[in-house]
């Protein structure tokens, strides 16, 4: 006698928020609309008071994330001749959360010719025993400018940080201008020797592409008379763009380095 099948087991529920926010800026009249501004999951979007012709908009976080096993992605668009800020309201601290498996927070930049983008949030805390994958994914056209500033934390205060691997991939006109890939914490080799983060915890970089820095380029400068309080150097890119790269002991300090490093428009 054949004995009948097991049923077949029942599917798991998907561990983690999968959430997507959507922001698109338009050139209407003398300023710049926002025709799509679609939060999701932690991502509460809000519109800010405007700058001149720039739109504002910051992210608020309605719910702790990335936690592990979160999937959070945000994509913004510029069209043609519109400008954008985008902030968060405060820092985002990647944390454990109910699995093992890593988190993903993909960021997904568009800026068409003629728009500027500011992408400003405030410092990545990578909490112990967190395990996150960070992409900023840029496309620019060659008119278009960018403004970029991420900031990581490893660690909070009198913890080791988690697992952190960033990812910041930039295309201008369709070209490669900056790929660059870092990992921190526990399996990553050398994080905390002098390569990378050289015993520091905070750590930061600013990005300007503009086409007026083809008519005056900056020269690679370092900045910061005390290497163990944190130290920044900036270099220049070939774009036209400049790289401004800090290590610091704590926020503040990497904060005021990274102000002084960055060459007045």
């Amino acid at each position: 006698m054949t004995p009948s099948p097991s049923p077949p087991a029942p599917a798991q529920p998907a561990l983690g928020v999968r959430a997507t926010a959507r922001i698109r800026a338009t050139r209407a009249g003398g300023a710049t609309a926002l025709p799509t501004l679609a939060g999701d999951g932690p991502f509460d979007l809000r519109r800010a008071r405007p700058h001149g012709d720039q739109a504002r908009v910051c992210i608020l976080g309605a719910m702790s994330a990335p936690l592990g096993g979160d999937r959070l992605r945000i994509e913004a668009t510029v069209d043609h001749g519109a400008h954008l800020h985008i902030t968060t309201a405060a820092a985002t601290i990647a944390l454990r959360g109910p699995t093992d498996e890593h988190a993903t927070y993909d960021v997904h930049l568009t800026a068409a010719e003629h728009a500027s983008l500011q992408w400003l949030p405030q410092p990545l805390i990578s909490a112990a025993r967190s395990n996150l994958r960070q992409t900023c994914t840029i496309d620019l056209a060659p008119t278009a400018r960018l403004l970029l500033r991420e900031q990581v934390v490893l660690g909070r205060v009198g913890e080791p940080p988690g697992r952190l691997a960033t990812r910041l991939t930039v295309h201008r006109d369709g070209r490669p201008l900056l790929d660059q890939h870092t990992m921190y914490g526990p399996g990553a080799p050398g994080w905390d020797g002098p390569a990378i983060a050289a015993g520091h915890r905070a750590i930061g970089q600013i990005l300007i592409v503009d086409p007026a820095l083809d008519q005056q380029p900056p020269h690679a400068s370092l900045f910061g008379d005390d290497p163990a309080a944190g130290q920044a150097v900036l270099t220049p890119l070939a774009g036209p763009a400049v790289l401004i790269t800090a290590l610091a002991s704590d926020t503040l300090h990497l904060h005021r380095l990274l102000n002084a490093a960055r060459p007045l428009p």
